[in-house]
């Protein structure tokens, strides 16, 4: 019984040549990444490196441009006072509420409209007006019908997240394999059953599309809107600082919308991942 038990866990195990591929295969990915965060770390150091030296060697005018150590000084000093902390908060909550309620009222329209015909060709041509109509132009209309406060601004970024995630939602719905709409019938899946378990999960990857493109776009029309009329978030302070001429500090400002933005990319590809985990 012994010898045959021996076979067993000799043919459970590897061989050793299986293990020495798998760890070859696992070290040649480690060394891309590893490669790709590298070259992208130096490409910051060096977006850094020129940013610092021009302004100091004239390249470019100090007063304009001033060095990056200057930004940053400028950057801990509103840290430190708060004054940072409170913009960037006037900015998170503007856009947290126009975003959510654009992936909220998006996401179901178009998958109706994708699902069904009619639908679809009432409200099509619609659609494609407001599509193609620029977001900050319509910020007068908002503010004229909501005012000048809160809801205007969340309102336009209600409008220039919203045409992103419908459209990418109807086209994920619409372009689902047929072959896996007709499994689902065999299968004797009601309709409901059907959009639940196959067309939904296989749309998710062209939806996350439209919500990275929105992400984006939240906080790009945000800042536009928070110039005009704003008292508080990261367009009011960059635009306070211009008028100001406090340079420093509106480059601070910039930074941390760009900062801003690619924290929300990454969390969103995140969140992408984790509902595309059965893909390939």
């Amino acid at each position: 019984m012994l010898p045959d038990l021996l076979d067993e866990v000799t043919e459970a195990r590897p061989h050793p040549r299986q293990e020495a591929a798998a760890g070859v295969r696992h070290h040649s990915r480690f060394r891309k990444r590893f490669g790709r965060a590298a070259r992208g770390i130096a490409g910051i150091v060096a977006l850094a490196v020129i940013w610092e030296v021009a302004p100091r060697t004239g390249v470019v005018d100090p007063h304009f441009v001033p060095p990056l150590s200057e930004v940053l000084d400028a950057w801990w000093g509103l840290v430190q006072s708060g004054e940072l902390w409170t913009h960037l908060r006037a900015s998170l909550v503007r856009s947290g509420v126009g975003f959510g309620l654009a992936v909220l009222l998006a996401i179901p329209l178009g998958a109706a409209v994708a699902w069904y015909s009619l639908l679809r060709d009432v409200a099509t041509p619609v659609l494609e007006i407001f599509r193609n109509t620029a977001a900050l132009a319509l910020l007068p209309v908002f503010v004229l019908i909501l005012g000048i406060g809160e809801t205007s601004k969340i309102a336009i970024v209600l409008f220039a997240c919203f045409f992103p995630i419908l459209l990418n939602t109807i086209s994920g719905v619409a372009s689902v394999d047929p072959q896996l709409l007709r499994t689902a019938r065999v299968l004797g899946l009601s309709p409901v059953a059907t959009f639940r378990k196959v067309v939904f999960p296989a749309a998710v990857p062209t939806i996350f599309t439209g919500i990275r493109i929105s992400g984006a776009a939240a906080i790009l029309v945000l800042i536009a809107a928070e110039m005009i009329g704003a008292t508080a978030g990261l367009g009011f302070l960059i635009n306070y600082s211009q008028m100001n001429f406090l340079i420093p500090q509106m480059y601070a400002g910039i930074i941390t919308t760009s900062a801003l933005g690619l924290g929300v990319n990454y969390a969103l590809v995140a969140l992408e991942r984790r509902f595309s985990r059965w893909r390939a």
